[in-house]
């Protein structure tokens, strides 16, 4: 990454432009983050948004992709997990159609229908979350007997389904509009932007945790005393080291890759020749992305979900109580003491995540279509027979890298348990993380990607400067 080129490249005028365009982009997805849904006062959802965000890893998964939308009760409180979730629809259906698998193979014209097809199924699957919110959300308002001033109306219930569902369709929209400068991916971008907001927050809490000299200051080897918190700043220090040591191994792990060498025969057609040349073929140690941990949390959120609308129809039934209390993210809020229950969701959620790593590594890593298309091209792996031979290499291969990925990927999602547990430990009690381990792979993510794409634009700008 060659950051020297990346400034010189803002001296360009196009350059700048699209670089406002993205920070202008991101402002208005701030500004939407903050329009309250119009459905009476936001203010009486908010204790029940608090509760339903402490009782899920899915609800606080969803609070922090929205960029908060969620506990602000605003329009965008859907975010992006339609558009999300009808790409991977679309994507399996694409693997299991064969005219759509044929579509996608048909070059930018395919590609463009496909995208139409994953915009129009984003809108049903928009309003559908939405009446989904809408009535969890206010029947636990209501089961919590926070006073409602004015029931909803027809118009009032439609007027906001259509508002959430707009929201989510113009997040859509912006993260198109940001794809089309060239410069990271835009759905992704918006993501990033969404977790990185929750940063000055959670860094005003711990400023005032620190500052906060009541209990004492922190003596420095007795020659002089500085104003801060002697516990908060040990905390802050472990936790800062902590987190770049997560940050490093984050992009190491993001960045492994297994190279395989491609060799390309020599054909002579006429008086010319052509292949004879080597290439490579790089596979990624964790190509499925944080996909696996999104499928095993949105997994995980059913039974839980189930037992709050057992319980609501009948609040003495044991097994309601039972799945709520095995099936709720454990947290800072709900902790009662290191008891069995208290291990069987983070034990659950390591095991689905290492499953849908192969499962869904196995969908968009087709060794059988490779292994085509490297004989159709006349490429081959040394020591590697060309057909058969090479797809069970690829194979093999993958099983191997899905072993040491879906591991890598699972501890990563167990990082806020971890900690909580070392907290436990230490402190007696659990800290509670404001952002995930799969917050962070996301962050680490689509800031490689973006930065690699702003460099290769760099160098297209910064060209004719090199002698």
């Amino acid at each position: 990454m060659n950051f020297k080129t990346i400034f010189r490249s803002f001296r360009n005028k196009d350059m700048l432009k699209r670089v406002a365009i993205i920070f202008g982009i991101i402002v208005v997805y701030r500004f939407l983050a903050h329009i309250p849904v119009p459905l009476g006062d936001a203010s009486n959802f908010k204790e029940a948004i608090q509760n339903l965000i402490n009782s899920t890893d899915f609800g606080g998964f969803i609070n922090l992709i929205s960029g908060g939308g969620l506990t602000n009760f605003s329009i965008i409180l859907v975010g992006l997990s339609p558009f999300i979730t009808a790409s991977i629809v679309v994507q399996l259906m694409t693997k299991a159609i064969p005219k759509l698998e044929e579509l996608r193979k048909d070059g930018e014209s395919g590609r463009r229908k496909i995208n139409q097809w994953t915009r129009l199924l984003t809108v049903p699957l928009a309003i559908l979350q939405s009446v989904a919110y809408i009535f969890l959300l206010y029947q636990r308002v209501v089961v919590a007997g926070t006073a409602v001033t004015v029931e909803p109306t027809a118009t009032q219930w439609l007027l906001s389904i259509t508002a959430m569902t707009a929201g989510s369709i113009i997040l859509m929209w912006l993260g198109e509009l940001i794809a089309e400068q060239g410069i990271g991916n835009g759905i992704s971008m918006i993501i990033f932007a969404s977790i990185i907001s929750s940063f000055p927050l959670t860094a005003a809490d711990f400023g005032a945790r620190l500052f906060d000299t009541s209990a004492g200051s922190l003596s420095m080897f007795g020659w002089f005393n500085l104003p801060v918190n002697p516990g908060v700043f040990f905390t802050i220090l472990g936790l800062g080291a902590g987190v770049l040591f997560v940050l490093y191994c984050l992009v190491k792990i993001n960045e492994a890759q297994r190279i395989i060498t491609i060799n390309y025969a020599k054909r002579v057609h006429g008086n010319s020749s052509y292949g004879g040349i080597k290439s490579i073929m790089p596979i990624k140690l964790i190509a499925a992305g944080v996909i696996p941990v999104i499928f095993a949390i949105a997994f995980l959120s059913l039974p839980s979900f189930v037992g709050q609308i057992i319980q609501g129809a009948n609040p003495d039934n044991q097994f309601a109580a039972t799945l709520i209390s095995w099936f709720s993210a454990p947290s800072a809020q709900n902790f009662t003491g290191l008891t069995p229950e208290w291990f069987v969701y983070p034990a659950a959620y390591f095991i689905l995540v290492v499953a849908f790593t192969y499962f869904y590594t196995g969908i968009i890593f087709n060794t059988k279509e490779i292994a085509e298309n490297l004989q159709k091209q006349g490429g081959f792996i040394e020591g590697v027979r060309p057909g058969a031979a090479t797809e069970k290499f690829f194979g093999h291969t993958m099983t191997r890298l899905n072993l040491f990925g879906s591991l890598a990927l699972g501890l990563i999602a167990m990082l806020p348990f971890i900690t909580d547990y070392i907290f436990i430990i230490i402190s007696g009690a659990p800290i509670g993380l404001a952002i995930s381990g799969t917050g962070l792979l996301i962050v680490v993510t689509v800031a490689l990607e973006s930065l690699r794409q702003l460099n290769s634009r760099a160098l297209m700008i910064t060209y004719d400067e090199y002698k």
